[in-house]
């Protein structure tokens, strides 16, 4: 996948609760539709992840140009990961198999944050907020533009 055109990455808590289902589709439609963004690259290790996977899916059906990429942190002969339906494939960053594995997945989500033109997150503490920071200082410099999801009424913390 060619990460130089207009794509969006993901990156939330593992514990996001499934109210931010309609705040993804929405985040997702006008990325689309303000933004023009055509590439979406989502992870598959968490509630986020997962709501995340499933509103582009969604979003494909009314957008079918759209290009959807699973992020795998693992090179694909050791584990190899079949993109979910709907998904265009996956997307395994080049240099990542040079990563510690136990830091693979941090590593590829950083590199993800550079070298996309967009950020959708719901952090929750940890490595996500941390990651989330990290995206908000490239965002005061012009380099990415991050899009937070607020928490829904009644909705506690991630």
């Amino acid at each position: 996948m060619d990460l130089l055109g207009s794509t969006c990455f993901f990156l939330g808590s593992h514990l996001a609760r499934d109210e931010l289902a309609p705040l993804l589709d929405e985040a997702i439609e006008r990325h689309i539709t303000a933004y023009g963004v055509s590439g979406f690259v989502v992870g598959h290790y968490g509630n986020f992840d997962r709501l995340a996977a499933a509103a582009l899916r969604r979003a494909k059906e009314r957008h079918p140009d759209i290009d959807l990429r699973l992020l795998i942190p693992y090179h694909p002969f050791d584990r190899p990961v079949e993109p979910p339906p709907g998904f265009d494939g996956t997307y395994y960053p080049e240099g990542l198999e040079r990563v510690p594995r136990r830091l693979a997945i941090v590593h590829a989500d950083r590199l993800l944050i550079r070298t996309s033109q967009f950020l959708i997150a719901h952090p929750g503490l940890g490595q996500s907020r941390e990651l989330t920071d990290y995206a908000l200082r490239r965002e005061k410099r012009g380099l990415i533009r991050v899009e937070l999801l607020e928490r829904t009424r009644g909705q506690p913390p991630a």
